[in-house]
């Protein structure tokens, strides 16, 4: 992380790699800046609504956290301060760069801005997106239901290989998970509240009950077979 660096501007704290991005300013944080030169391609939904941006690194994704649940529908962004190091935006561009570093498959983390408002803060994140990437929600209701399977076995596979560094992801669900089917790949995102500790039996079974769950939503009756497919690949 010795690329990592920390500038504040316009009342902004930022914390970027100079690597990716040899120079940064408040800007970056400003929709107005992107709008400005058509550089907002398009859009992810998800809670709130995540922006693709052309930047000078390449295409990024810009997320703003928003609070989720009960309490999002009273405190739309804001989160209690406790010092940078503990602000939702610091630990998790850390995070991802730390399983980035170790070969696991996630986004490239770009830059993390956190604005002070007080006893309060919100914040955001920069990534770089990533390559012809889609989320797993779009491909359960495919009619290939072998070819489904495959992409299940894969999924189970790399969610495996991130249990066994550690991570517990406390939202995995499948718009958390990328895949592309032609290149066979797969990534996870949103690394926001997750920890990375040491390989945990009962994490891991906490995150793979929270998928079950996300998959009951979408379709009661496939869940099963989508578990089995997915459970086969992890146990592989």
């Amino acid at each position: 992380m010795s690329n990592f660096q920390q500038l504040k501007d316009k009342g902004l704290v930022i914390l970027y790699d100079t690597a990716q991005i040899p120079q940064i300013s408040a800007d970056w944080f400003d929709l107005n800046y992107w709008q400005t030169q058509q550089a907002v391609i398009g859009g992810a939904p998800g809670r709130g609504t995540s922006l693709f941006i052309e930047t000078p690194a390449g295409e990024a994704v810009w997320r703003h956290y928003y609070r989720g649940g009960l309490v999002g529908r009273c405190i739309k962004d804001s989160y209690v301060w406790q010092g940078l190091e503990k602000t939702r935006a610091w630990q998790e561009f850390k995070l991802t760069a730390q399983l980035l570093a170790r070969g696991l498959p996630v986004p490239t983390p770009l830059a993390a801005c956190v604005k002070p408002k007080g006893l309060f803060y919100t914040a955001d994140l920069i990534t770089l997106r990533l390559p012809a990437a889609q989320p797993l929600m779009d491909f359960l209701e495919a009619d290939n239901a072998s070819k489904l399977a495959d992409l299940l076995h894969q999924v189970g596979k790399t969610v495996q290989q991130f249990h066994a560094a550690g991570l517990n992801h406390v939202d995995l669900n499948p718009r958390n998970i990328l895949v592309n089917p032609n290149l066979n790949k797969v990534w996870l995102i949103d690394f926001d509240r997750c920890q990375l500790t040491k390989p945990n039996f009962k994490l891991a079974a906490s995150n793979i009950t929270r998928l079950e769950r996300a998959f009951a939503k979408l379709n009661a009756n496939k869940t099963k077979l989508w578990l089995q497919a997915f459970m086969a690949g992890y146990a592989s």
